[in-house]
């Protein structure tokens, strides 16, 4: 973990260093996250959000590169069905994200982006709610991998310092890792559809 620390923090400082105008903020938002094997489905999305810090430098007029610092959840949600009763269960990952992206300015107010993202694995559990009852478990995070990574890309719409925009992640990496884990999710990766708004300082 205190190598990933260090890792982001190299990430932040060197952003920073690269261009003489450079500013930071906040973002937060909602995620939709499912899980994927071969072709992306939105199927069994689960609801969640991510928060952290951003640092923007500005390499020309119409490009920057961004970093990010965020906590972001991931996973999914099934449904179950069984005679009268219903309900449902929730997979969740909860990651220490770092998106480092370009955005291109394409318009006076609009930004494209796009870029990549590490993300490393804090924590991993189900939860329950239904007519069987509601529960909540932890899982054995070494059932997993630590590292997920992916492409990201997105659109945003700047209002002074305020910007509203979408995000879609697409994680490249098999969440399992274990035979008990593959048993449960198979060769399955992370994708996650967000809605944010970021305040820049």
């Amino acid at each position: 973990m205190r190598k990933t620390y260090l890792f982001i923090a190299a990430l932040l400082l060197t952003t920073s260093s690269m261009a003489q105008e450079f500013r930071s903020g906040i973002k937060g938002g909602f995620n939709y996250s499912s899980l994927y094997v071969d072709d992306v489905e939105d199927r069994k999305i689960r609801p969640g959000f991510h928060i952290g810090f951003f640092g923007q430098s500005q390499l020309a007029d119409a490009v920057a590169l961004q970093t990010e610092l965020l906590y972001t959840t991931a996973g999914n949600r099934s449904t179950y069905d069984v005679g009268p009763f219903d309900g449902t269960v929730d997979f969740n990952l909860n990651y220490l994200q770092v998106p480092v992206m370009l955005n291109f300015k394409i318009a006076d107010a609009l930004e494209l982006h796009g870029g990549l993202y590490a993300a490393y694995l804090i924590g991993a559990n189900t939860s329950t709610d239904g007519d069987f009852g509601a529960g909540f478990q932890e899982l054995d995070q070494d059932n997993f991998n630590d590292l997920d990574f992916g492409f990201a890309a997105g659109l945003g719409a700047n209002f002074g310092n305020l910007q509203l925009g979408l995000r879609y992640n697409l994680g490249l990496s098999e969440i399992a890792d274990s035979a008990n884990a593959r048993d449960l999710i198979g060769d399955s990766k992370n994708v996650i559809g967000q809605i944010y708004a970021a305040i820049g300082f």
